[in-house]
């Protein structure tokens, strides 16, 4: 046998034991959904580079100071008092006892069920100028106009980072109740012993305990923040994703679109490497020994009460009012008449799209971490983590970059079906809704892959061993364990993306095709006519959906520290 011959079968072998029974089909999907992601990014950065020099001076002279003023003090704003409502409340909920405690417990995350765009819809429709609440003031007070009286303005930035706040702080409450939850009893009553107020206990032992999650939630609230574009236009802030969307569609300036879409991901990643610099080399862990974990003492009658206010304001101003508002519309209006056919084809186009996106996210997600699990290959590793940066990026910045590939493609299928059957076709993906499915696809994906890998972690390793040993082949492995051992977390995931899908409005707006709308474009378009609460019915909708998996999120919560303070 010569050297080459030796050198081939040296090097089979070694793959053999680098998949370790996982298909080299498996491995090559995982490689080609990394590519999928990476390649809007990649097509990002060819567009911005095509612009003209002179372009570039105009962008960074008349929009970029503009929109990263106006971004920088949305994202600051949105950081501080999202932040503190969601540590405060679950602070208080965790530690304390006062009235309506329980039950505000439950009714904090909810805000997470409104969108933001719908919020500020809501919002503009309540607070502004000829709004009910200006207008009682007036009747109230005998005002006549603006000039006798000062309100906050609604349509500014600080109106925009106080409607993004009322809706996101439950990623930084739900992330900070879980840790203060399961933080040990040993190191709080310790410093109670030796004298320390309820203050210097949140400052100096619980906020610490729990930098990693709070880390966590701040960045999801940010990047939720920047990726919004709906309440931000409709506010009147100049973000960089309004930026992005105006100067591609109001100029026709794609290649101005791209470069401030680069700007904006620089951004991203930047929040990224500080979400990961926030939480490096900290981990946070339960004794096995003593799980016991900290009890809530009783506030005084006083206390208890501004407690209590405390907690029901954000669950009043991001959750009650807007559904209320919702509901009054809706019935006033007598909206359940719009039930006809043409609004049935819309719900049946967002259901549609939403469920073909997430079968498909599943379907990879299943592949990307079995295959991931089985394969030795440090390459499925890092195709696993590109895989997953697909939700912190805008789905503006990923409509824009996705223009390329989806022509490329389609030129390609064209010239293959044109090779087989000598007729042309026209475009499949780019304006249909294939593009929307696969914007979807890539900004979603990271949803099913988390949940599937942390179900998949919890199985132990010794069954698929034991599986091994009687002879079952890794696709036995996949269908017979580790899929049926996955199914709650295939029913998380599948929730979780449909009720995102449902809810996406940028990637949705620049993506569908002409005439197509979905319960969220809806939206978008009765706001944009000035007359939203005729799209009351589609908000409404929307919500009533999005309840689902913020209850199952709820429960999940408060799940986990039950399960981590059993007995061993």
């Amino acid at each position: 046998m010569n050297t080459l011959a030796l050198s081939h079968r040296f090097s089979a072998t070694s793959l053999r034991r680098a998949l370790n029974g996982a298909p080299l089909w498996s491995v090559a999907v995982v490689i080609g959904v990394a590519a999928l992601v990476l390649a809007p990014l990649v097509s990002l950065l060819h567009i911005a580079a095509q612009g003209e020099a002179t372009l570039w001076a105009q962008v960074t002279a008349d929009i970029l100071p503009a929109a990263l003023l106006d971004t920088g003090m949305l994202l600051g704003g949105v950081a501080i008092l999202a932040g503190s409502v969601g540590i405060g409340t679950a602070w208080l909920v965790t530690a304390h006892r006062f009235p309506g405690r329980a039950l505000l417990s439950a009714l904090l995350p909810l805000p997470l069920a409104v969108p933001t765009y719908i919020t500020a819809y809501i919002y503009v429709e309540i607070f502004d100028a000829a709004g009910p609440v200006q207008m009682g003031l007036r009747s109230l007070m005998g005002w006549t106009s603006r000039a006798d009286y000062w309100f906050p303005e609604i349509r500014s930035v600080y109106g925009c980072i106080f409607v993004m706040s009322a809706v996101l702080y439950p990623y930084v409450y739900l992330a900070a109740r879980v840790m203060f939850l399961t933080q040990s009893a040993s190191m709080i009553e310790v410093a109670r012993t030796l004298g320390a107020s309820r203050f210097k206990l949140f400052r100096a032992i619980a906020i610490p305990l729990a930098r990693p999650a709070l880390a966590v939630g701040l960045s999801l609230v940010l990047l939720e923040a920047l990726n919004d574009i709906g309440a931000s236009e409709y506010l009147g802030v100049r973000t960089l994703t309004v930026s992005i969307f105006t100067t591609w569609l109001n100029r026709g300036s794609l290649a101005g679109a791209a470069q401030i879409a680069c700007v904006m991901l620089a951004l991203v990643i930047a929040l990224i490497f500080i979400e990961r610099y926030g939480r490096r080399d900290r981990r946070y862990a339960l004794s096995t020994r003593r799980p016991r974990v900290t009890q809530p003492v009783d506030l005084s009658a006083g206390s208890g009460w501004l407690a209590t206010l405390f907690c029901a304001l954000p669950v009043l101003m991001g959750f009650i009012l807007p559904v209320a508002f919702l509901l009054r519309e809706v019935a006033r209006r007598s909206l359940s008449e719009q039930i006809d056919d043409a609004f049935l084809t819309h719900l049946l186009t967002t259901i549609g799209l939403s469920s073909a996106a997430t079968v498909a996210a599943l379907a990879f997600g299943i592949v990307l971490v079995t295959a991931s699990r089985l394969a030795r290959l440090h390459l499925t590793k890092v195709a696993l983590a590109v895989a997953g940066i697909g939700y912190a990026v805008p789905g503006t910045v990923l409509a824009l970059g996705l223009l390329t590939p989806l022509v490329a493609i389609d030129t390609g299928l064209g010239v293959l079906w044109k090779a087989l059957t000598g007729e042309r076709v026209g475009l499949i993906l780019m304006g249909s809704a294939g593009g929307i499915v696969i914007a979807y696809l890539i900004r979603f994906l990271p949803i099913a892959t988390g949940s599937l890998s942390a179900g998949l972690d919890r199985v132990s390793t010794g069954i698929e061993d034991a599986g091994r040993i009687l002879g079952a082949r890794p696709r036995e492995l996949v269908l017979k364990i580790q899929i049926p051992l996955l199914r709650p977390a295939l029913a998380s995931a599948a929730l979780l993306v449909f009720v995102d899908c449902i809810k996406e409005l940028s990637a949705t707006l620049l993506l569908r095709p002409l005439n197509t709308e979905t319960l969220a474009t809806l939206v978008y378009g009765h706001a944009s006519r000035g007359a939203f609460e005729d799209g009351s019915l589609a908000a409404l909708v929307i919500v009533l959906v999005g309840l689902v998996p913020v209850i199952q999120l709820v429960r999940s919560a408060e799940a986990r520290p039950k399960a981590a303070s059993a007995s061993p």
